[in-house]
């Protein structure tokens, strides 16, 4: 269902600079804005139910920190984003499904394998997305549950969801019980209207932006997590302009790169 809905969401935080090379260029002050990937978080959301979520999967360390948001895509695979899971050993990667508490509660399986998109390129944040595959099966329950992928390219306005442990507030601490939001996907052309010129070039066909009213928005702990229209997943939280402005914010499209996520997932 709709309302249930691949640092970090801990988010574990990556902050990336704009070049010195192109922030040099830039004469206007609102074009030097930094551009962040999202650790997860969630700011002007609201509590999510029990159960109503039951895709999402709540990435861990071996130390059961939180550091990303996932969609759980069928009993062995999670997808996340790129810049979660990039250098990341599987031996210190876990999946946690069926927590509402970020803190408390889940069931925890260990990963045994992790595929990050081979165009995925760190400085352009292009083709953003990566899947973690369960080393033991994950079994449907009320609160645990599986989302088909979207394969259609969506790129127009569309009512959505969004969902993850991230930061309720900029500056803040990530939220301990999960927090969703309902947004809407824009077009990449209106995307770009939207950012500094730095921002602009990073929005690529494999990127899907959305809006949210100024308040609302991601931030550091949520990126990895969902992004959902007609109950289908779009998108795995990418970047964005902190926090909670009225900026948009990016998520890696999966349509974009669903003939690799195939390619993976029947391996």
């Amino acid at each position: 269902m709709e309302f249930y809905g691949c640092r970090m969401f801990r988010f574990f935080i990556a902050v990336v600079l704009i070049a010195c090379s192109l922030a040099a260029t830039i004469p206007d002050a609102t074009e030097t804005e930094e551009f962040k990937q999202w650790s997860g978080r969630i700011v002007g959301g609201q509590d999510a139910a029990i159960g109503q979520f039951p895709y999402q999967a709540s990435m861990r360390s071996a130390a059961n920190a939180h550091f990303c948001g996932g969609s759980i895509i069928n009993r062995r695979w999670v997808v996340c984003a790129a810049h979660c899971t990039i250098n990341r050993l599987v031996a210190n990667t876990v999946i946690v499904v069926g927590a509402h508490n970020r803190i408390t509660g889940g069931i925890t399986h260990q990963s045994e394998r992790i595929a990050n998109h081979p165009q995925y390129n760190s400085a352009t944040t292009v083709n953003d997305v990566s899947l973690v595959r369960s080393a033991t099966d994950i079994i449907e329950s009320d609160v645990v549950g599986f989302i088909d992928i979207e394969p259609a390219h969506i790129n127009h306005h569309f009512p959505s969801f969004t969902s993850g442990w991230g930061q309720t507030s900029h500056p803040g601490s990530a939220a301990t019980v999960l927090q969703w939001l309902t947004v809407e996907v824009i077009p990449n052309d209106e995307c770009r209207s939207r950012l500094s010129t730095a921002n602009a070039a990073r929005i690529a066909d494999s990127v899907i932006c959305v809006s949210s009213a100024n308040g609302q928005g991601l931030c550091f702990g949520d990126s990895g997590g969902p992004l959902t229209v007609n109950g289908r997943l779009v998108g795995a939280v990418s970047w964005g302009v902190p926090c909670g402005t009225a900026a948009p914010d990016m998520y890696g499209r999966l349509s974009a790169v669903h003939d690799w996520l195939l390619s993976v997932i029947d391996i």
